[in-house]
């Protein structure tokens, strides 16, 4: 059988239309990204375009559809040639198994009608001879549908994916995170063989183009096998963190499903029902899938590496303006959550351009002092000098000005952009890792500016750290920002 690329990449036939449903999903949102690229023609089907329209490059189409309303999701596949099933009802409080048939038969059927030539379903692992839990039982049965249906249909079946955000990866980020030390209950043992959601993207991409006869079903995950404590271990070896196991035998998954709920992001219900599938064995038994793909799949190791790195890399390039609202303080007490990190931010507007409001922020530290509660910054540069920290007796290179690679004070520049941009990066001694931005946007007779404190916590240390000290911070960053705002009206007069 002909090998298929590793290169996701490839080009692709651009008048060949892909119909992609989940786009606004964890897998399907990082598939269109690729999609893109490569230059192909996408149709994405969503309840809401307007929510997804934004996000999307200039020559994707975005339609209304929902795979529940046969008309809907019939109508939007005409002319396509693939189209990809990356739906499920798992977050549903209603009957999810019920509506994944309804979404599977309407699908099968429009994509009979409509002349699609190949349907790429993600599905789950497990041993279809054993008893599966209902949310694997579902995803085989989506999967069953949509073969039954005529139109060549590849499944591919995988276990844990590893990406930072996906539903298993948050879980296991979270519970290790929070808890130095864990009960855990049987499911906690249970082998899997996790995949990087990398090489999910690469298998989904190649199928498009697979020369391949036939209805196929394709096993994919990683070269290791590990159980789920194995994962947090590895996790908090990564992260630096000393974590305990002891394994009880009565945690139902009723009662864990209620204690995730508790301790991670995760709803309780939907808990259940993946505890209920985690207690399966999930490994590769078919290794078809390397012998139709050129592609081979990072460990786990790796894979969490990436995850992290990846996750520092969409940090660094966001931008609070479009990310959080304009209208000053984000989110409840205790800020909000970007990924692992806890952000707060707020602006205020001054009646200056963005070079003058832009000003007291390049000047920021050292001689010019940080605009409100001087004293305060000593005192903890002070504390910081106690634990083997810099202090505050660096200040910084020039007075009037900044590049990235300075020092600051107990920070370093790590990104500035003139009269617009500037971004510290903590380098105290930290339970985590910190950064304080300024982004000042606006026009000649008025300007916004914009303050982000945001924290990497590590461990239950690093959340206390950042909860104790939040009301401090308001006070602190608050004021800080009123300064800055004072100085940059001096500035213009």
């Amino acid at each position: 059988m002909k090998k298929q690329t590793t290169n996701i990449f490839e080009a692709v036939p651009v008048q060949e239309v892909v119909l992609l449903t989940g786009a606004t999903g964890y897998i399907g949102g990082r598939l269109l990204k690729v999609l893109e690229q490569t230059g192909m023609r996408v149709r994405c089907v969503a309840r809401n375009p307007d929510t997804l329209k934004p996000r999307v490059a200039p020559m994707t189409e975005v339609v209304r559809g929902d795979v529940l309303e046969f008309d809907s999701i019939r109508l939007a596949m005409d002319g396509a040639v693939t189209a990809f099933y990356l739906v499920h009802s798992m977050g549903s409080s209603a009957e999810f198994e019920e509506m994944d048939r309804i979404g599977a038969e309407n699908f099968a059927r429009a994509a009979s009608e409509s002349g699609i030539r190949r349907i790429i379903y993600l599905g789950g692992l497990g041993d279809s001879s054993e008893e599966l839990s209902a949310h694997l039982r579902s995803r085989h049965e989506v999967g069953d549908i949509l073969r039954s249906s005529g139109v060549q249909t590849i499944e591919f079946r995988a276990s844990v994916v590893i990406g930072s955000g996906s539903l298993s990866f948050e879980m296991v980020r979270a519970l290790t995170e929070r808890l130095p030390v864990m009960i855990t209950p049987k499911w906690v043992s249970a082998i899997t063989q996790p995949i990087g959601v990398s090489d999910v993207l690469a298998y989904l991409r190649a199928a498009i183009a697979l020369n391949v006869d036939g209805n196929r079903t394709y096993e994919i995950g990683g070269p290791d096998t590990i159980s789920y404590g194995g994962l947090m271990r590895e996790y908090a070896r990564q992260r630096g963190l000393r974590r305990w196991m002891i394994s009880v035998p009565v945690l139902t998954p009723r009662l864990s499903s209620l204690w995730l709920g508790l301790v991670t992001p995760i709803y309780a219900r939907v808990g259940r029902k993946l505890i209920d599938s985690i207690q399966h064995t999930t490994i590769v038994r078919d290794n078809s899938a390397s012998e139709a793909f050129a592609i081979r799949p990072i460990g786990v190791s790796d894979a969490i590496a990436l995850a992290l790195r990846n996750e520092d890399h969409e940090f660094a390039e966001t931008r609070w303006s479009d990310a959080v609202s304009s209208g000053g303080l984000l989110g409840n007490w205790g800020g909000t959550r970007f990924g692992n990190r806890l952000v707060d931010s707020r602006t205020i507007q001054v009646s200056v351009d963005p070079k003058a409001a832009f000003s007291p922020i390049r000047r920021i530290g050292g001689m010019h002092g940080w605009y409100y509660g001087d004293l305060l910054w000593r005192i903890r540069g002070f504390l910081d000098l106690l634990v083997g920290g810099v202090g505050v007796r660096r200040g910084r290179r020039n007075p009037e000005t900044a590049a990235p690679g300075d020092a600051i004070d107990f920070w370093r520049v790590e990104s500035y952009e003139p009269d617009h941009l500037m971004r510290l990066a903590a380098e105290m001694k930290l339970p985590g890792r910190a950064w304080l931005e300024f982004e000042v946007t606006g026009t000649a007779s008025g300007s916004t500016i914009r303050q982000t404190a945001l924290f990497d916590p590590v461990g239950l240390l690093g959340l206390a750290y950042w909860y104790l000290l939040f009301p401090l911070h308001q006070l602190v960053f608050a004021g800080m920002l009123r300064g800055i705002a004072r100085n940059a009206q001096i500035v213009k007069a």
